[in-house]
């Protein structure tokens, strides 16, 4: 069954009878049903208007909360790939630090093992030195000890000559007649002196 609308109510005709009701009451009564159905209708009207504006408005909202959820997802995504992508750049720098630290480490430690060995020749280089040095202070120890002696007594000044003694009294006894004996003293040679304590030590350690 088709609904009436307010067009249909004022456009109906009634056939005429005999004790029938009265026109023009029946005229203003469905003029009223027709003014109260258009008012319905204007009222519906604007409520489906609106309701279209709230659908839209809630389609939009629903759009936006699509839109945010989307948002959030992707942000949730990228927050998570930048705190991977830097875990895995801190393990990376933490590496990187590590691998420069061993070098490093090895570097100064083959430093230390160099200075240690160049230590060692420089000691070792120091020991053939002074053996070399003491060998050959002990060759010319040698040579001068051996020729020393008669150079010093070449180059010795020769003493001065005693004075002659006096002549002593001649002894009387064991002489028969009281002869005198005259005894010239001889002069007692000197002993060469000894080498000047002048001469250089050379002590070999």
């Amino acid at each position: 069954m088709e609904k009436i609308t307010a067009v249909d109510i004022q456009h109906k005709s009634f056939k005429k009878a005999l004790q029938g009701y009265d026109r023009a009451e029946v005229d203003g009564f469905l003029d009223e049903v027709i003014e109260t159905l258009e008012d319905e209708a204007q009222h519906r009207a604007a409520l489906e208007a609106e309701i279209a504006d709230l659908k839209e408005r809630v389609g939009h909202f629903k759009a936006m909360e699509e839109s945010l959820q989307n948002t959030l997802v992707l942000a949730q995504r990228t927050a998570d790939e930048t705190k991977a992508s830097a875990h895995k750049e801190a393990d990376l720098i933490r590496e990187k630090a590590r691998l420069e630290a061993e070098r490093e480490i090895a570097s100064y430690n083959d430093a230390i093992v160099e200075v240690r060995r160049e230590h060692q020749r420089t000691v070792e280089a120091s020991e053939r030195a002074r053996s070399e040095f003491r060998s050959l202070l002990m060759t010319h120890l040698s040579l001068v000890e051996r020729v020393a002696p008669p150079a010093l007594a070449h180059d010795a000044v020769p003493s001065e000559p005693a004075p002659p003694a006096k002549p002593a009294p001649a002894a009387s006894a064991g002489k028969p007649n009281g002869e005198r004996i005259d005894v010239t003293s001889r002069p007692v040679p000197k002993k060469p002196e000894p080498p000047s304590d002048d001469t250089t030590r050379i002590t070999v350690y």
